[in-house]
């Protein structure tokens, strides 16, 4: 299959799937029935279903040396520093190295992509969002790996419709409870985080197969870095975006020996934490008005009505 793409956009393939989408009065949904009615209570229709993706080749991932050397984050410590740092952490942080900025940079264009193309597709059915997102990322083999970014379009009812398109991962009926609460999803925000910590004397000993039940502490110092980290990169991210908050969804750590040098290896831990940007529109403590769809067949006291 050859095409003349230039990557701008949406692809061939996408644009097709679209032009079918509004040409047929069937409308495909990831939501399940609940999450229906929850959208549909909340004054929002289903548009159809919605996806972004993007298959990108990451080579240079950044630091490749030895976490030893003095440059600890938390105080320059000689034993144990992290060689490597998130691509937003400043050079005053981490001895000036670029640790390991140009994967974290990688990672960050491919997510950031797949949900910009599946915002693009929303768009193209006429939505104002998507809700009920998944971030998905697939390992292809040769360094290739694929982001993806999938959800269900939703319309607003009635004249009055968001300035701009959201993304939430919200399923439908926890984006109904949040606009009843005078809340609205502002985007999807993804925080990444990856270090490295020298593998000394004391963690390869508490690291031993023939330690009984010992923490290893520097591999508890490192997880717990990254994780805080990614905190912190979620946090700016959902300012830089104007929102007033952010509701986390899911947090994923994995970690990994790396070598070094010869007979020596270090761990490297990588945290993504995965968010919502939510934004207030409307007074706090006041509700709003809301429509019951489905009548209960038994009334308090558990008597047919």
């Amino acid at each position: 299959m050859t095409t003349d793409w230039d990557g701008q956009g949406l692809p061939p393939a996408a644009l097709a799937r679209m032009e079918r989408g509004r040409s047929s009065a069937v409308r495909s949904s990831l939501l399940s029935v609940p999450g229906h009615v929850g959208v549909e209570a909340c004054g929002f229709s289903v548009v159809g279903e919605v996806m972004g993706c993007i298959v990108e080749t990451i080579g240079f991932t950044g630091w490749a040396g030895c976490g030893y050397g003095g440059y600890g984050l938390a105080g320059g410590a000689l034993f144990g520093g992290y060689g490597g740092v998130s691509s937003t952490v400043t050079s005053g942080q981490a001895g000036g190295l670029v640790g390991y900025a140009p994967y974290v940079d990688a990672l960050y264009h491919g997510f950031d992509t797949a949900l910009y193309r599946m915002l693009l597709e929303c768009q193209s059915l006429g939505g104002d969002g998507v809700v009920g997102v998944r971030l998905e990322q697939r390992h292809l083999g040769q360094g290739n790996r694929e982001f993806v970014a999938l959800g269900t379009a939703v319309r607003a009812a009635g004249g009055q419709r968001p300035a701009r398109l959201f993304s939430t991962t919200l399923n439908g009926q926890d984006f109904a409870k949040l606009l009843q609460g005078g809340w609205t999803p502002a985007s999807v925000v993804v925080g990444i985080s990856v270090a490295i910590r020298h593998d000394d004397w004391a963690t390869r000993s508490q690291a031993s197969a023939w330690t009984y039940n010992t923490e290893v502490s520097g591999y508890t110092e490192l997880v717990n870095h990254v994780r805080a980290d990614s905190r912190t990169q979620l946090s700016r991210r959902v300012a830089a975006i104007g929102a007033n908050g952010a509701i986390t969804s899911t947090m994923q750590l994995s970690i990994h020996a790396q070598e070094v040098g010869e007979n020596h290896t270090d761990h490297v831990a990588e945290s993504r934490l995965v968010g919502d940007a939510i934004v207030r529109f409307h007074a706090e403590g006041a509700t709003l008005t809301k429509s019951l769809k489905i009548l209960p067949l038994l009334n308090p006291q558990g008597s047919k009505r």
